[in-house]
């Protein structure tokens, strides 16, 4: 990636115009970290890098931004430009190309201001951004009240590269946030949502929670979580305290490659307690009976709002509502438990609760149990598919119907306690059952919904 912005750079100064690396590569590149990307800032107007290079894309072009595509990879190069009039917490109402200069005093904050020039090896900060990156602070360009009412998103940014980056925020950077933080919710649920998959990565997850609750933002953008803050739990089984230090525990749990889904739902698998809470008048112990049923809903509601996509809202769900199974697992029969090891969200759902016994009692008992029990199924291979199907009954002179899928689920069930064992088996006692059945009278194959067998004309 760098060898072609490189060249991008390259062929842009060959033909007379200035360039330079710009903003987060800049500033990971002087962490020691490997950038994700490069962006290109230029002299040269959009019709002139369009004419540079074969393959481009006008992303936006009236904002002098121009994707230029090398070997398959995206550069978004962008001239020099200056905004003013803002009328809606994002888009300038005016844009005028400029020099290099006034385009870093433009951006969000200092460390993002800086300029590199990767033929020449040379750094360009009219922003003060070197120091603050030497110093670990986040602070805006010029003044924090008007860096956020030009784009609402900055206000959640500055906590995400806190966070992300593990800075502190500039005091006055700070009370500008907390200051506007309702105005967040003028930004899209999109762009908040890609935001707040950034801020809850590990290993800076349960800080980016934290600043998000400080700054103000945490309660107009997932109200939800913040009522967690003050929901007490009982000492015996969360010694940490309220639901929110539980979250925050969860977090600073979280392995390195968790997945959005997991993340979300260390998240939300508790988001159904506040609704839930009562103390028992008599011993005080805090109890929140069916909150798993609850959270499910409101963890749905809350993912859609933020427009998650549909199959992260299923698995997520699917955690939530099933977190609490696995308290019963040493008492479950063979058969339910076997069917938590072969659902198809299982993996997800046992790491989140380890993830849970690590935030709360520390016990790992259950989840050693749990693990166990999924290897040796692992060696039984013939387990999950079902021995017999809908064609076998049909054959054995079964009809179509709900007795059918009852027949089918009671094999599964006998397949599942390893009451049967192999095809053969299941579809000898299918036939027995069947004869049974039949040999009743009004309940053969040929009785009528109200269980009476046809006359015969």
């Amino acid at each position: 990636m760098r060898a072609k912005a490189v060249e991008i750079v390259r062929r842009l100064k060959a033909a007379g115009h200035k360039a330079y690396f710009v903003g987060g590569c800049v500033r990971d590149q002087l962490l020691g970290k490997e950038p994700q990307d490069y962006d290109i800032a230029t002299s040269a107007r959009p019709e002139q890098i369009e004419a540079l290079f074969p393959h481009t894309i006008p992303v936006g072009r009236k904002f002098g931004v121009v994707l230029v595509i090398e070997q398959g990879k995206q550069f978004q190069t962008a001239t020099f430009r200056a905004e003013a009039d803002y009328r809606d917490g994002r888009h300038p109402g005016r844009v005028t190309f400029c020099d290099a200069m006034a385009d870093a005093r433009r951006r969000d904050f200092t460390v993002n201001g800086l300029f590199f020039d990767p033929i020449e090896n040379r750094l360009h900060d009219w922003v003060g951004g070197e120091l603050d990156l030497r110093s670990r602070i986040i602070r805006t360009i010029g003044n924090p009240h008007r860096r956020f009412a030009e784009d609402h998103l900055r206000l959640l940014r500055a906590v995400r590269f806190a966070a992300q980056l593990n800075f502190r925020i500039e005091p006055k950077t700070f009370a500008g946030v907390r200051a506007t933080a309702r105005e967040i919710l003028n930004v899209s649920a999109e762009r908040i949502r890609e935001e707040l998959l950034k801020l809850f990565r590990p290993p800076h997850a349960a800080r980016g929670l934290h600043l998000l609750r400080e700054s103000g933002l945490l309660f107009p953008i997932l109200p939800e979580i913040a009522a967690t803050v003050e929901c007490e739990q009982s000492p015996e089984f969360h010694p940490e305290g309220s639901v929110f230090n539980h979250l925050i525990r969860i977090l600073e749990h979280l392995p390195a490659e968790a997945s959005p889904s997991l993340i979300w739902a260390a998240l939300l698998h508790d988001i159904g307690k506040p609704a839930t809470a009562s103390r028992d008048p008599h011993t005080g112990q805090i109890h929140f009976y069916g909150h798993e049923n609850v959270g499910a809903e409101i963890a749905r509601r809350l993912l859609e709002r933020l427009r998650f996509p549909r199959k992260l809202i299923e698995e997520i769900v699917v955690c939530v509502q099933s977190h609490m199974q696995f308290k019963d697992v040493l008492r479950m029969r063979k058969s339910t438990l076997r069917r938590m090891l072969l659902r198809p969200t299982f993996a997800l759902e046992l790491e989140l609760h380890r993830l849970d016994c690590l935030g709360s009692h520390g016990r790992l008992d259950h989840y050693e149990f749990l693990v166990e029990q999924a290897v040796q199924l692992e060696r039984q291979p013939a387990i999950r598919p079902p021995l017999l199907s809908g064609k076998d009954l049909l054959a054995l002179g079964m009809k179509p119907g709900p007795a059918m899928g009852r027949l089918l689920s009671e094999v599964r069930e006998k397949q599942l306690q390893d009451e049967l064992k192999t095809r053969l088996q299941a579809r000898a006692w299918a036939r027995q059952h069947l004869q049974r059945e039949w040999a009743t009278p009004g309940r053969g194959p040929s009785a009528n919904k109200s269980g009476r067998r046809k006359k015969k004309t």
